[in-house]
């Protein structure tokens, strides 16, 4: 795992750590419960060995998020010339699909290296006509969850909003309908049950985690922990 530990830290900190680290991986995670799962999941790709869509731990902030497809609407709001919204079938009719093998790295101290599928939040945010005041991207889930990233890593750095995980379509305990592929973050950033982008100027914007003394950049090349609350 790529961490780098503060040295030094007394122990009262370090329990503080451990209780806080809880339910804090990928934003909000799934169950581990396999109950329907299909039996096609793609465990190797282009010499890559996946790990199976079971490898995830349960530490979601209120519980697996179980959303009507049917009824389901995509948001793109705040500073967008274009405010949006999409069902289910229109976001995956409306932009091209790519595949990258990312991992995802919790600071409990797991991984899992998976094949995800999806769409280009870019290019979302493309359609939307971003505003020159906007510098950040708040992710909004179903869950009450939230969390953010710079727009210009969004667009640098392609970052996917996953419907698929090795071939498989995403289950609901694993973030169905979308899941954020923050690559090169922290699995906090990783957010699931997508509802709604929202578009801000507010470059200190804090998401459920960030809240509760997590780095607000994420990067897995720096410590998650920043302050103690």
């Amino acid at each position: 795992m790529k961490k780098k530990y503060a040295v030094g830290v007394a122990l009262i900190f370090a329990v503080l750590l451990t209780g806080l680290s809880l339910a804090s991986c990928t934003g909000n995670e799934g169950t581990g419960d396999t109950n329907g799962l299909p039996s096609v999941e793609v465990r190797e790709y282009e010499g890559v060995n996946l790990s199976s869509i079971n490898e995830f731990r349960e530490n979601s902030i209120a519980g697996p998020q179980y959303i009507d497809l049917k009824t389901y609407k995509l948001k793109i709001t705040g500073l967008v010339q274009n405010p949006a919204e999409y069902t289910y079938d229109e976001v995956l009719a409306s932009y091209e699909k790519y595949q990258k093998v990312v991992e995802l790295n919790c600071v409990e101290d797991w991984s899992v290296t998976i094949l995800w599928e999806g769409v280009l939040v870019g290019d979302l945010l493309e359609e939307a006509g971003v505003s020159s005041e906007a510098k950040v991207v708040i992710f909004h889930a179903y869950d009450g969850y939230t969390t953010s990233l710079p727009v210009d890593e969004i667009i640098g750095n392609k970052i996917l909003m996953a419907y698929k995980m090795n071939g498989v379509v995403i289950p609901p305990e694993r973030g169905a309908p979308f899941q954020l592929v923050a690559e090169s973050k922290w699995g906090y950033k990783w957010i699931k049950w997508i509802t709604e982008i929202e578009l801000s100027d507010d470059e200190n914007y804090e998401g459920f985690w960030e809240r509760r003394g997590y780095s607000n950049e994420g990067n897995l090349d720096e410590y998650y922990f920043e302050n103690i609350p």
